[in-house]
């Protein structure tokens, strides 16, 4: 399967995020990418649960590293998701297809990754002094900000369940 959206997470270790990431993908239609190690198994209940019956409908690859994500990913245009980025993630034109990567719950992304591709940092705004948001809610932003500038493709329209004549 080929996903115009690709969602890369850097050694996750809460199971329930990662779920929640993976119920998003599947309500999207986008792909998982899940760099190792990760803080948790793929049979961990939490993360069942929390992406309930949608793993089926998933396309998941695991990645030793960061650089067998890079090898195996050559041409991949990779936005990244940090709150030290200078840009707001709504400042930029995504394109088709596209990597948003976000780094593990406790760390986020290497400084030297971020420092090194700095013009492709983005940020979520939010109020001073505060740590993140949570990073199932950040990639559901950044998924639905992508969707919502290439006019939401492949996605159900309210006409399918409101009656015309309500």
């Amino acid at each position: 399967m080929s996903a115009h959206i690709n969602i890369v997470l850097h050694e996750p270790e809460i199971p329930q995020n990662t779920g929640n990431i993976a119920r998003t993908c599947a309500a999207t239609g986008s792909a998982l990418h899940i760099i190792k190690p990760m803080g948790f198994t793929i049979d961990d209940r939490k993360l069942k649960r929390a992406g309930l019956d949608y793993w089926h409908q998933l396309d998941i690859t695991y990645y030793e590293n960061l650089d067998d994500f890079y090898n195996r990913n050559p041409d991949a245009r990779v936005y990244y998701f940090t709150t030290k980025a200078p840009q707001a993630y709504t400042d930029i034109q995504y394109p088709l297809p596209v990597y948003i990567m976000f780094g593990k719950e406790t760390a986020g992304l290497p400084e030297n990754l971020l420092k090194n591709n700095l013009s492709h940092c983005v940020r979520i705004p939010m109020r001073e002094n505060l740590r993140s948001l949570n990073l199932s809610n950040s990639a559901a932003i950044a998924v639905y900000e992508i969707l919502r500038q290439h006019n939401f493709p492949m996605q159900q329209t309210g006409s399918d369940y409101l009656d015309a004549s309500l």
